[in-house]
């Protein structure tokens, strides 16, 4: 069924609890990177402009204790998201307490408070891990602030935390709205129909490290995909099951036979590199060269795809009508061996007509370095989020939303 979203509920002079996914790259208290306060602007600028009292939970990081609170407060979070939407965002530094429900009541509709950091509550308590753990105490404890509860924190969708499930189950249990986000609502939309019901041909493209991060992703998408593109690490573990020689290369050994047995499922549909950018160890720094073919010298590693395995790769996604991409192409962090992940960020952006969905930290980071980011359709907010969804599992953050 589908699911209630935030535009389906009345918010006037409510007190509106929302979870947003404010985790972002915080250094010496100043933000690096706030692209998940700005995707989470939406929901929030349509609560405040249809009178909603807003109320902010997220986490920050992993909190493990007392010495890991001053890096991790929100309290620059709070800063920043009052910056963008020029107003007024009141920061209280507890997410329990006295001191947040006086903050609570004494609000007008219209106006935006962010409490601090829910993992703080993984620390100093007798029941353990009371945000990680799920402490049904604390998600009705939060639950009691408020009349309505939006979760647009699909990054933690996968996790059955208190401030995403414990929250929604109590809110439930007490007969008060549980709906989506903006955000929330595109993330099962446009990553739902990837995974079920997909425009073809549909092509995936995974990379990254390891194999094994992934199994379960090409498993569920070896019916679904017309072309499963694999490159980056998990590529070599591939290619020794298909007797190659990969050098140095990175691979998994143990996984080779299960890298056997998706090989015989997927036949001609799973594509792997046919030459390499190679050098003999692991540096930005290192005389690296191209491989003619796909075999590896026994002295050099493999470190990104080279011109034939990317013009195979573009030859596969010409005329695709739906297209996920996650995971680099190479050792991407390093500038000698980004350019496999970039030519392929590159193609999917001068594709017409597609459905482009693209999942993973440096999958994003290569569309927004070549500032493709909005010739795409959907820039997941969630790496690990995102990997479950595409395995074809339900995830707890979002079966516990209401449906219509």
């Amino acid at each position: 069924m589908a699911k209630m979203i935030v535009s389906d509920i009345d918010l006037k002079n409510k007190k509106v609890l929302m979870r947003a996914d404010f985790n972002v790259p915080v250094k010496d208290n100043q933000i690096t990177n706030d692209n998940r306060i700005v995707a989470a602007l939406p929901t929030i600028k349509y609560i405040i402009e249809h009178q909603g009292k807003l109320i902010l939970l997220s986490h920050l990081g992993r909190v493990k204790s007392d010495a890991d609170k001053q890096a991790l407060t929100l309290a620059p979070v709070a800063q920043r998201l009052g910056e963008l939407l020029n107003q007024e965002v009141k920061f209280v530094p507890v997410n329990e307490g006295a001191e947040l429900e006086a903050a609570i009541n004494a609000m007008q509709a219209g106006e935006v408070i962010l409490m601090e950091n829910t993992r703080f509550q993984d620390i100093d308590n007798d029941f353990g891990k009371r945000e990680s753990k799920n402490d049904p105490k604390l998600g009705q404890y939060w639950a009691s602030l408020g009349d309505v509860f939006v979760n647009d924190a699909f990054g933690t969708a996968h996790r059955a935390h208190a401030s995403n499930v414990g929250i929604s189950q109590a809110m439930q249990a007490a007969g008060k709205p549980v709906a989506a986000g903006f955000l929330m609502e595109k993330e099962i939309k446009f990553l739902g129909n990837a995974v079920e019901n997909p425009v073809h041909p549909f092509v995936t493209i995974l990379g990254g490290a390891k194999v094994s991060d992934k199994i379960a992703v090409i498993e569920n998408l070896i019916p679904k995909s017309d072309h499963i593109l694999i490159g980056g690490g998990m590529a070599y573990t591939f290619l020794a099951a298909q007797g190659h020689q990969i050098g140095k290369s990175l691979f998994e050994e143990d996984r080779v036979p299960m890298a056997k047995d998706l090989l015989a499922k997927a036949g001609d549909k799973i594509v792997l590199p046919v030459d390499h950018v190679v050098a003999a160890e692991f540096s930005n720094d290192a005389p690296h060269t191209t491989t003619p073919d796909v075999e590896i010298p026994a002295d050099q590693m493999a470190l990104d795809i080279g011109p034939k395995t990317i013009q195979l790769f573009e030859d596969k996604l010409a005329g695709a009508k739906t297209v996920v991409w996650n995971g680099p192409m190479g050792a991407f962090e390093m500038s000698n061996f980004a350019n496999g992940t970039l030519q392929v960020g590159r193609a999917l952006g001068d594709l017409q007509g597609a459905t482009t969905i693209v999942g993973g930290g440096d999958s994003t980071a290569a569309a927004q370095q070549l500032g493709i980011a909005d010739k795409l359709t959907h820039i997941s907010t969630g790496g690990g989020a995102s990997l479950e969804y595409l395995e074809g599992k339900e995830l707890p953050g979002i079966a516990s939303i209401s449906d219509k």
